[in-house]
This record gives structure tokens, sequence and C-alpha cells, in this order.
């Protein structure tokens, strides 16, 4: 049987990637490794590492502790760096192409899987990209697509194709195709979620990427748009836990709820109105219709929001790498011949 290696990040990449996995075990042997860099990139990828560069982000800390747990509980092979089995793989399949092992995509069929939302190309990405070849040194994911080392691009929407091709990815690499966890977010009205009719906050670990935050701002203009009406602010699991509560405590009405887990898609489907900072989450509350206030243009993440297809983004991911896994020529020259095999005919959602 041919192997693929599913290259995982956060737990939202990573049950997507394991979702895939699963579709095409019939084909593709599945191992699974948290993301990295081989070749002549792994000597300053570890220098990195060393100097606590990227303890916030997904390839190391708690988040990557998520992802080796998940991994252990639902008993997937892991082949670390490729370095525990080693094996030749037949298919990578990367949730990320700013962290790629360079000699292993070099001669390896690879399909790029979007996760969610991208950053926001602020100053520092600008830079990033302009004046080096190292997208990694944004700290975050506003620079994914730059590197366009994939052979396909697997992406939310049309209005996310362009963007893509606007950070460096070749447009015949590009195929629509939703993606998981963001598809069917209709369902997510019926939930287990005890509390209803309240505003949601969703917070960003901003800080803990190297970004500003004024987090006391924030918290009195989230409270100015509740006017009065209940608050619930969930955090980002990657931030600082007491001091992001302490300081909504401090600066946010008395009575306001904090959750520091939970799952946040179904307190969107419960609440009346959405505040969010920079978050994927926003296109929860686009879809099912809620009022959405956030720190992107919100007309923009609109014309970006992932499409709506009952849930088959997973099985239309798989169907691309099983007709690539067989097919003698390039990512582009696949795509222009490619016709979904038994996949619901998908068409963008209109936001509310």
């Amino acid at each position: 049987m041919k192997k693929a290696l599913y290259l995982i990040g956060s737990p939202n990449q990573t049950t997507q990637m394991h979702r895939v996995a699963q579709l095409l075990e019939d084909e593709y042997e599945p191992y699974f490794s948290q993301l990295y860099y081989d070749g002549w990139m792994r000597g300053f990828y570890k220098w990195l590492l060393r100097n606590k560069i990227l303890d916030k982000t997904i390839v190391h800390g708690q988040i990557k502790e998520k992802a080796d747990r998940y991994i252990e509980q639902h008993q997937l092979r892991r082949d670390f760096e490729n370095r525990e089995y080693g094996h030749d793989y037949d298919l990578v399949v990367c949730c990320s192409d700013i962290v790629v092992p360079w000699p292993l995509l070099a001669r390896t069929k690879s399909v790029f899987v979007q996760e969610g939302m991208t950053d926001p190309m602020h100053l520092w990405a600008r830079l990033v990209k302009r004046f080096t070849n190292f997208p990694i040194l944004a700290i975050g994911t506003s620079l994914n697509g730059m590197n366009n080392c994939c052979d396909v691009y697997c992406v939310a929407s049309p209005g996310y194709a362009e963007h893509f091709e606007q950070i460096g990815v070749d447009k015949d690499k590009l195929v629509v195709t939703g993606i998981p966890n963001f598809d069917d977010i209709a369902k997510l009205r019926n939930n287990s979620f005890p509390l209803r009719d309240y505003v949601l906050v969703a917070t960003t670990d901003m800080r803990e990427t190297f970004r500003p935050d004024n987090r006391k701002k924030f918290i009195e203009h989230a409270t100015r748009i509740a006017a009065g009406r209940p608050m619930i602010f969930k955090f980002h699991p990657n931030e600082e836990m007491d001091r992001a509560t302490a300081e909504v405590q401090k600066y946010a009405p008395p009575g306001t709820l904090i959750y520091t887990s939970g799952n946040t898609e179904e307190m969107i489907a419960n609440c009346v109105e959405l505040i969010t900072q920079y978050s994927t989450v926003a296109y929860v509350g686009l879809a099912l219709g809620i009022p959405v206030h956030s720190y992107f243009d919100v007309d923009d993440l609109k014309r970006k929001l992932p499409i709506q297809n009952g849930g088959t983004s997973a099985r239309r991911i798989a169907d691309i790498c099983r007709q690539f896994g067989r097919f003698q020529g390039s990512g582009p020259d696949f795509l222009r011949q490619y016709k979904p095999a038994d996949t619901p005919q998908l068409a963008p959602v209109t936001a509310a």
C-alpha cells in the first residue's frame, strides 16, 4: 500500500488532516508529523526554537502538545519529522506551506489544505515578504502561500483563491474545495451549550505571537457594543489565561462570564452578536447571519467566507489526493483535467 504523510499543527489543522486521512485509508497508509523544516532550513529552524521565538506558535509548546495527545488518543501512526519510520512517502498533505520539509516535497506529490482564516498582512509581514524568503519570520499565517511549494492548493472559497494568488501561489495550482470544520456551519444551531441571548467576545492570541494588543481598549469597545446586554468572553486557547482573565475582571462590567475552554462555535451559534479580533470564528457568525464585529474588514470576510457544502469538503479533498496520486504530471496539469468523482456540486454561500 502507498504511504501518505499528513503534516499537522493546531487542533483544527490536526482534526482536518485526520478526516482526510480516514477517507484515503483504502489507498494510503497514513502517518502524521508536526510541521517541520528539513534540509537547508533545518539549522535556522532549530535556532528559532532554541531562542524561544516560536514558543507560542503551532510547532511548539501547548499547541504541539495538544496535537501529540490527539495522535496518541486516536492511536495514529506518528512519524515525527520523518525520523521515526523514515519512509519514502507517495503523498504529503500539508496544513501550511510556511514550515515544510523541502527535500521531501521536492520528490513527493503534495497537496495543501487551507486551515481557516489567515492572519492580516500587517506591516511586519509585508516587510518579510518583500525582503526575505522566510515567511516563518512573520510569526503567524499571514504569509501562508508565499512559498508556493505544494503541487495543489485546496482553498476555502473563490475569495480565498484570489487571496492566495496575491500572496504568491500559482493561480493554476488553486482549487476551491471548501475546508473541513467550516463547511457545514448550519449544523451548529443544534448544540448543547446551555446559555443563549448574550454578546460573545472571542479574543485572539496576538500578544503571544508578538503582535500589539491593547486589551483594555478592546474590552471597553466590546462593552460599548454590548450596551448592557450579558457578555461572555471566550479566550483563544494559546493565551496566557491568568492575565486575560484579570483584564476582563478589571475592565468589563460585573457579571461578565469568562470561558478559558469549551466549544467556541457552539457559543457563537447561541449568541446575538459576535465581537472578535483576528479570528476564524468570525466566519461562523457570518454564515449563521449573526452581526459580527472584527478587526478585519467584515465585507472582505464575507467575500472570503468558506463555501457551505454540507460537510463534503474532506471528501472533495480526499478525491483530489487520490486522483492526483494516480496522475502522471504536475499539479496545474492535473487540475486542468480534474473532474470530481461522486462529489456534490459546490456553491458559494450567500452571507447574511
